[in-house]
């Protein structure tokens, strides 16, 4: 049966690579790879030969050349895609394939292996018990800080891309939008011989990316959203207070509901009613 394999691939250590990968490589037709000339500098590391037409698949052509290669797959023949490194289809070519691919009908197999998601989650020391990937942030500035004032509450650890040479108005914006004292971890050139894991709160952060040069493949690791430690307006707890009397519940009760809602004494909540109730209608 014809198969679709997506193969990870090492994030810079050859070492890290599969049995199956080098099996797969060796063994299949066709490959359509991120980029060709990584793709042979990765047969010469690893001491293996293919015999695979290699067929350019990266983020500029995907779309052009899906059918091209299902035409491949539906004439019977495997098709190995592999890209720079890490996993197609998490922020690289790949995942529009998978779906085609699965709309036909057509087998797919994945050799896992190697991840900058993962890695970089495990180096930083932030909690890995729920996490999320969210890909490389916006370029441009205004969208950017939107998107990551978007994400200001998100309780669990974020993970995402960045270019090198975007890394530091990034933080920028994530100083803004999240606040000075979160802590992230900037993973750079993993498993590679320059390997460097910087950790600390966002002004930390910037100030040691200020104080060299960024290069290499950068993955950013940052701490979710801590909901105990946010700070509510008087009006923030007004409305939260007559949001439970409109349903149905005594001031009394709804006071207390709130006050263990959003963790303080019921008399700070009592006083903001008193202090608010010129204000309420």
């Amino acid at each position: 049966m014809t198969v679709l394999i997506l193969a990870a691939i090492p994030l810079g250590n050859p070492g890290d690579a599969s049995a199956r990968l080098k099996e797969s490589i060796e063994s299949v037709e066709f490959v359509a790879a991120e980029d060709s000339r990584r793709f042979t500098r990765l047969c010469q590391d690893l001491g293996i030969r293919h015999q695979a037409k290699v067929i350019s698949f990266f983020e500029g052509n995907e779309i052009e050349r899906l059918d091209g290669l299902i035409e491949i797959l539906e004439s019977g023949k495997d098709l190995l895609v592999v890209t720079d490194a890490g996993m197609p289809g998490i922020s690289d070519p790949g995942y529009r394939l998978a779906r085609e691919a699965v709309e036909r009908n057509i087998q797919i197999q994945v050799l896992p292996g190697p991840s900058a998601v993962t890695t970089a989650l495990l180096l930083s020391g932030l909690p890995s018990a729920t996490f999320c990937f969210d890909g490389f942030p916006p370029r441009t500035p205004g969208a950017r800080l939107a998107w990551f004032s978007e994400r200001a509450e998100e309780e669990r650890t974020i993970i995402i891309f960045e270019a090198p040479h975007r890394l530091i108005e990034s933080l920028g914006d994530m100083k803004s939008a999240l606040g000075s004292d979160r802590k992230v971890a900037v993973c750079r050139e993993m498993t590679k011989t320059y390997e460097e894991v910087a950790r600390g709160t966002i002004s930390e952060i910037i100030e040691w990316a200020n104080s060299k040069e960024i290069l290499g493949e950068i993955t950013v690791v940052i701490e979710g959203y801590n909901p105990d430690l946010r700070e509510y307006s008087d009006e923030e707890i007004v409305a939260k207070v007559l949001a439970r009397e409109f349903a149905g519940e005594l001031r009394k009760e709804a006071i207390v509901a709130v006050a263990k809602e959003i963790g303080v004494a019921k008399r700070i909540v009592f006083d903001v009613m008193v202090q608010q109730k010129d204000k309420i209608r």
